[in-house]
């Protein structure tokens, strides 16, 4: 089969290796899509600890596909069905496990970071992950595209459970790429009068508003903008979707008296943002993060997938097979496009 692996810093081949083995307990996965992720492009840009020349990583935690073999030992699952993978894996003894929080586990493993991921044609599925619940359905309705795209969707939606879109409220989300768009579609799910959506791209931002026409979208003046909407209360809740520091840093600036303000995305290596936290403390701001998601966030959100509530297929701009993978990468590094998706026939 074909794999795209990892090697080291900047170093991604695409190579013949054979199918995976599975043990009794375990399965095997045909990969029917997997998409690009911004930690897929940060290990790439950065390396991996542990992948290296004799040890290559599959990349890819964010893809689904039809189960091609059982393990003699597996029940609940029947080989052809449609599945997506969520990929990150706790101990499922710890106390972070056992309250459910599974993916703050200090023995953490994921899929497609410490072990082969979703970038090839077969993917071998280990016993803790079926186990655990990591394995879930797909429906008919479902396309594999938006089904990879669910791990993204399942974090956004940790975060929105935390800062909380109440009917009315005006939302401004500072980052228009996927990510920026599945904040949007939550918020307006919950009912907020205003979504303003800003970025430097104007050619995302116009993809985005004809994703979704309800969007208010703005590239320069973001302040007046802001205070346009809100008749300069500021906005109840502001949404750094991007791994920026200056983002960070201005983000207080457009929020309103008791307003809710998230960071979603870690910084590069090195940055560290400076934040005014007598603005936090005079407009009594409530200040949020996630990282991942739980295995109900994961499966909720793939509900809201199914239901016809989230369409994901419109954030795929574009489909590569597997041969292209590297030019889908640079696609998603120079910001073109929404969601890249390599496929598999």
């Amino acid at each position: 089969m074909k794999a795209a692996k990892l090697y080291g810093k900047n170093d991604l081949r695409i190579v013949d290796i054979p199918v995976p083995e599975i043990a009794d307990d375990e399965m095997l996965l045909r990969v029917r899509a997997a998409t690009v992720c911004g930690t897929d492009l940060s290990m790439l840009a950065q390396g991996e600890i542990g992948a290296d020349e004799d040890h290559p990583l599959t990349l890819c935690h964010e893809f689904s596909g039809t189960i091609e073999k059982l393990g003699a030992d597996v029940r609940g699952y029947e080989v052809g069905q449609r599945v997506s993978i969520a990929p990150n894996i706790g101990c499922g003894i710890c106390g972070a496990c056992i309250s459910g929080n599974s993916h703050h586990c200090k023995e953490l493993i994921a899929i497609g970071v410490n072990m082969d991921g979703g970038f090839a044609e077969y993917v071998r599925i280990p016993s803790i992950a079926i186990a655990h619940g990591n394995v879930t359905p797909i429906a008919d309705n479902v396309s594999f595209e938006a089904a990879a795209a669910n791990e993204a969707l399942a974090c956004v939606f940790n975060s929105f459970e935390r800062y909380k879109v109440n009917p009315g409220d005006a939302v401004l989300i500072i980052g228009a790429g996927a990510i920026g768009m599945m904040h949007a579609e939550l918020a307006l799910m919950a009912g907020a009068s205003a979504v303003i959506l800003n970025d430097l791209s104007e050619e995302r931002l116009q993809a985005c508003k004809a994703l979704d026409p309800r969007i208010i979208i703005v590239s320069e003046g973001l302040k007046e903008a802001v205070d346009i909407e809100t008749g300069s209360r500021g906005a109840d809740v502001v949404i750094a979707a991007c791994g920026v520091q200056s983002v960070q840093e201005d983000a207080f600036n457009y929020a309103a008296l008791d307003g809710r303000v998230l960071f979603f995305g870690e910084l590069p290596t090195g940055k560290m943002a400076t934040l005014d936290t007598n603005q936090i403390y005079f407009k009594q701001l409530q200040v949020f993060s996630t990282t991942r998601s739980r295995l109900d966030h994961y499966r909720k959100a793939l509900d809201f997938v199914s239901q016809g509530i989230i369409d994901l297929d419109p954030l795929i701009t574009d489909r590569y097979p597997i041969e292209d993978i590297h030019e889908a990468f640079e696609n998603a590094a120079a910001r073109k496009g929404l969601k890249h998706a390599v496929v598999f026939n």
